[in-house]
């Protein structure tokens, strides 16, 4: 398995994204508007997220602040085959709310 990122929800996605580049020196690999789903994502790391887990900053249309804690998401994980992982998992104990995806 490797991580390919953890989301967390933020209230001012600019000012966050100012933070993890200006302060932290990372990078804005990538940014994408859902206006139908009324969120934007935008993913920060050092380095390609082919390479490198990366932090994933989710903003939802009319949230400008989250209580310490309900800011977490998750962290996405990458496996070679996502049914034989499930299953490994849950043979050891683990169990999901959601389906596997892609």
């Amino acid at each position: 398995m490797r991580v390919l990122h953890t989301m967390l929800r933020v209230g001012d996605l600019e000012r966050s994204i100012r933070f993890y580049t200006d302060v932290l020196g990372m990078r804005l690999l990538r940014q994408h508007d859902y206006p139908d789903g009324k969120f934007t994502l935008a993913f920060v790391g050092y380095g390609p997220e082919s390479e490198q887990a990366v932090i994933e900053l989710t903003y939802n249309y009319g949230v400008d602040r989250y209580d310490l804690g309900s800011g977490y998401g998750h962290i996405a994980l990458e496996v070679d085959d996502a049914a034989a992982a499930c299953a490994e998992i849950r043979q050891r104990g683990g169990r999901w709310c959601a389906r596997p995806g892609r």
